[in-house]
């Protein structure tokens, strides 16, 4: 039903120009505020940061806990993940445990990805070139009397290209507890106990803040100035998976040993109407995955992900994407009258997209297809502030492929696309080197050209 459902929407593309089978987003649609609490927010970090010692990306690095592994051929370190298809570029698996070959029900479900490309110009954070992977806690399907059980939030991954060696890292919540202590909370979909972990399904590194995408409101914000290392505080306890925050006189994490605040949100000024996702008329976005456009003025990027059977090969209900523009000097959103409002917004040609990113004015689009290879897509330039991507050329991905970072060459100009694939047994990090995906010799490679839509 999923390949019939695709080939309808080429079909469609091919009978009817793009305007002709949908309509342009509403810019007024996309427009944020900064959270109610924005500066309570700040406060109670720089609170926690009287009660714990802090650490910094480099460091952090330097003493990861886990190794990953570098890809040594064309099958790569998982050629599950590939569905066997060969891979020329550069490619990294995680440990057992974190790629989900060990057996057993997977808790931690990767997400979004972002590089130090996104986040300097120089591309370098002190002497390391991390890239970050975002991950959600996933709720077990029966419970298992362990600390699985514990609604954990999200954690991000600071990994190290060079030694193939990262550490997680757990996002938090702060807040004031009912003894007036500063603590946190896993992060949830809405800071309350019972609500379930954010799913975190985009991260954009930009200068010192990391966003996060908040599915229904916008962005959570956090600091990479602010990391806290429970494991050196005095007051720190790494043991207890089951506890996270201030419990009598200690700080816990559900186990981990670094915990990172957020410092700030930004919110819809209309609340989405969650009956109107993924409709003609869905008013305020939802926020499935977003990414950084360094080309021009930066911009963050957004999407959301709508599925096939809610599209349906209707092109008004395959989703929306558009670009934030950022200060490149602050690393915070560029605002007009105290709002941050996208300067453009497009209809995305075919639903089911899980990650994208402009540059120069081309879009790059990853597409999930269950467990077989996803697509990569290539959009036409588009110039004007609306209308709807068309789809140019058509790549293999791997299977499962999710959020998309664009690490540009040292020059600005078009570099590597890198995105990590979900599914338990079936993942690995990878890049896509832009000037190579139509290369003759990549046809039929993960990032090659498509044979079914040359």
């Amino acid at each position: 039903m999923l390949t019939i459902v695709i080939f309808a929407s080429w079909l469609l593309a091919a009978e009817a120009t793009p305007t002709e089978r949908g309509t342009a987003p509403n810019l007024n649609d996309f427009q944020l505020r900064p959270a109610t609490n924005q500066a309570e927010l700040l406060d109670r970090v720089i609170k926690l940061d009287t009660k714990l010692p802090k650490l910094g990306v480099k460091n952090i690095l330097e003493q990861a806990n886990r190794h990953g592994k570098p890809s040594t051929s064309l099958e790569t370190c998982n050629s599950d993940a590939t569905a066997r298809r060969n891979l020329s570029s550069v490619s990294y698996c995680f440990n057992a445990s974190d790629s989900g070959k060990i057996g057993g029900e997977v808790e931690w479900m990767p997400q979004g990805v972002t590089t130090v490309g996104d986040a300097k110009i120089d591309q370098y954070w002190n002497t390391k070139q991390p890239i970050l992977i975002s991950w959600y806690d996933k709720k077990p399907k029966t419970p298992t009397n362990t600390d699985a059980d514990k609604i954990k939030g999200a954690r991000v991954t600071f990994f190290d290209p060079e030694t193939a060696k990262y550490q997680h890292v757990l996002l938090v919540y702060p807040f004031i507890n009912s003894f007036g202590n500063v603590s946190y909370m896993s992060l949830r979909t809405t800071q309350k106990e019972g609500y379930d972990s954010l799913h975190a399904g985009g991260i954009a590194w930009f200068g010192n803040y990391l966003y996060v995408a908040d599915t229904a409101r916008g962005f959570r914000v956090f600091d990479m100035r602010y990391i806290f290392d429970l494991k050196e505080a005095k007051n720190g306890d790494i043991t207890d998976k089951n506890q996270i925050g201030y419990h009598n006189g200690k700080y816990y994490g559900h186990g981990y040993r670094y915990v990172m605040p957020e410092i700030a949100a930004w919110s819809s000024v209309v609340n989405r109407d969650s009956t109107k996702t993924c409709t003609l008329n869905a008013g305020s976005p939802t926020f499935s995955f977003t990414g950084v456009d360094r080309s021009g003025f930066p911009h963050l990027t957004t999407g959301e992900f709508c599925a096939d059977k809610i599209a349906a090969g209707d092109i008004n209900k395959s989703g929306r994407v558009a670009r934030w523009p950022l200060d490149g000097n602050t690393g915070q959103p560029k605002l007009i009258n105290g709002l941050w409002k996208a300067d453009a917004a497009y209809r995305l040609p075919i639903s089911n997209i899980q990650g994208g990113v402009s540059y120069n004015n081309t879009w790059y689009l990853s597409r999930s297809q269950g467990a077989s290879n996803g697509f990569l897509y290539v959009t036409k330039p588009m110039t004007s502030t609306t209308g709807i991507l068309e789809i140019d050329t058509t790549h293999y991905a791997a299977v499962g492929p999710e959020d998309l970072s664009h690490w540009p060459k040292p020059d600005g100009s078009p570099g590597g696309l890198w995105t990590v694939s979900e599914h338990p047994g079936k993942r690995l990090l990878y890049v896509c080197d832009i000037d190579k995906l139509n290369s003759h010799d990549e046809f039929g490679r993960i990032c090659g050209r498509n044979a079914n839509f040359l």
